[in-house]
């Protein structure tokens, strides 16, 4: 974070100061886990739903922390304010427009953020200071948290920027001030929540509509809604994309990998991308659609990309264990990414020579498409040919059939890891097992159990 002085931090977020000097220097970084706290850093005090974050601003003050940001009368050393997220919101927004040539990049999208962030930043470090979204800091919480990590010499900042209502993403606009605003996709992720697909799409044309006149909207080409975001707005428009002025041509798939070259207004070059699935092709675009509206050559960022590996966890990372494949990817799910990730599953299998395994679980905030988004899934399986549909603690791909044989594809129906790790004496070397559901089936157990199974098969 940048140096401000007591009194201006407290002037910034309409606060006062509660056992601290005027004079202080704050430079510290905030922290919302008391458990994190140590020199250099000041707690800020949430009261939430089931925990109130000023029942640790004492620890928090013992462990090293300098002050709190509260919203509560207390004895330790703080600043005072009626609502501590506005606060974190307000001093996000000073210290975005205190850093002379800072540029923000804002990205939102049903899916493909977090590739698409990493992409990015493999592009713009080797330009220059980069700060990035870490883990899944998307939220009112998120967003200003990461934007108060850069300081004075900081180039670039990459924003992920997620919603579950309308507002949220022109919230944390106003707060960003993106140069960049890059939306990838609208799909039906969190529909459950938000409505329609049409009302997701405002929702994420809030990013577009909340940009100053002159900076960049860089848009997808992949849905109805997106590529039109920024019709009528005083902004630039870079679309990507199939035949569009960003776009990957002569795409070839080896491995579960793509190699294509990266077209753009300012020339054409080779990329070889470190992240697994053809899917991945247009958050590549999206991030060198970005860095070409910051002015970066093509060729630091075809190199960029093909540099970039995706450290997320259990985001398609593919593991080769005792002869077969076993793809994690049980972050999330929604029915966008579960065809992205079978599609992988096919790829991986056309090149070992063995049979298909998807063992899919429930995908969580579908609301009213939720059975026929499952059915959808099966059929998807049908048309790529999988052999194996092995659906885990829910009877949502299962519909009305109680068939276990559907046309060249094998439904199995498991209530339990139980009735899994039966059918794991069915694998075969060179078989490739795709591991997929939303975040709360905690399929983490589930691959774990399945891997010590296959290990004791083996032996």
């Amino acid at each position: 974070m940048i140096k401000i002085s007591a009194k201006e931090f407290a002037q910034v977020v309409n606060g006062q100061l509660r056992n601290i000097s005027e004079d202080l220097v704050i430079d510290q970084q905030p922290i919302i886990n008391s458990a994190l706290a140590k020199k250099g850093t000041f707690f800020i005090a949430f009261n939430g739903k089931n925990v109130d974050g000023h029942d640790f601003v004492s620890e928090a003050i013992k462990n090293g922390s300098t002050f709190a940001l509260v919203s509560k009368e207390l004895d330790e050393p703080s600043v005072l304010v009626k609502d501590t997220g506005e606060a974190l919101l307000a001093l996000a927004n000073h210290v975005r427009h205190k850093i002379n040539g800072l540029k923000v990049i804002g990205i939102t999208g049903s899916q493909g953020k977090t590739t698409t962030k990493e992409f990015l930043h493999s592009i713009l470090k080797s330009e220059g200071s980069t700060i990035a979204t870490e883990g899944n800091l998307n939220t009112d919480i998120g967003v200003p948290l990461t934007i108060l990590r850069c300081d004075y010499e900081t180039k670039y900042c990459i924003l992920e920027m997620g919603a579950r209502h309308q507002g949220d993403i022109l919230k944390l606009t106003k707060v960003a001030n993106p140069n960049v605003g890059v939306v990838l996709v609208v799909g039906t992720a969190h529909i459950g929540e938000i409505g329609s697909v049409e009302e997701i799409a405002k929702t994420k044309g809030e990013l577009i509509v909340g940009l100053d006149d002159g900076s960049t909207a860089v848009l997808g080409s992949y849905d109805q809604w997106t590529p039109k975001m920024a019709d009528g707005l005083k902004v630039n428009t870079i679309i990507f994309g199939d035949n569009q002025a960003v776009r990957a041509a002569d795409i070839e798939i080896h491995g579960g990998y793509a190699h294509f070259d990266l077209v753009t207004p300012s020339g054409r070059n080779s990329v070889s991308l470190q992240v697994i699935g053809e899917q991945q092709i247009p958050n590549a675009l999206a991030a060198a659609s970005a860095a070409f509206a910051l002015n970066i050559s093509n060729e630091k960022i075809a190199t960029g990309l093909t540099l970039a590996k995706l450290d997320s966890k259990w985001r398609m990372q593919i593991e080769d264990l005792n002869g077969i494949q076993i793809i994690n990817d049980f972050y999330n799910a929604n029915p966008e990414s579960m065809k992205a990730a079978l599609k992988t599953l096919v790829l991986l299998s056309q090149e070992s020579g063995g049979s298909t395994w998807a063992i899919l679980g429930k995908m969580h905030e579908l609301g009213q498409i939720e059975q026929a988004s499952h059915l959808e899934i099966v059929q998807y399986c049908r048309d790529l040919s999988v052999d194996h549909l092995v659906s885990v603690g829910t009877d949502l791909y299962k519909g009305s059939s109680n068939e276990i044989k559907d046309g060249n594809l094998l439904l199995h129906h498991c209530k339990n890891t139980e009735a899994v790790l039966e059918l794991v004496n069915n694998f075969s070397a060179g078989d490739v097992v795709l591991l997929k559901a939303s975040r709360s089936e905690k399929f983490e157990d589930l691959a774990t159990a399945i891997k010590s199974k296959w290990i004791g098969v083996q032996q």
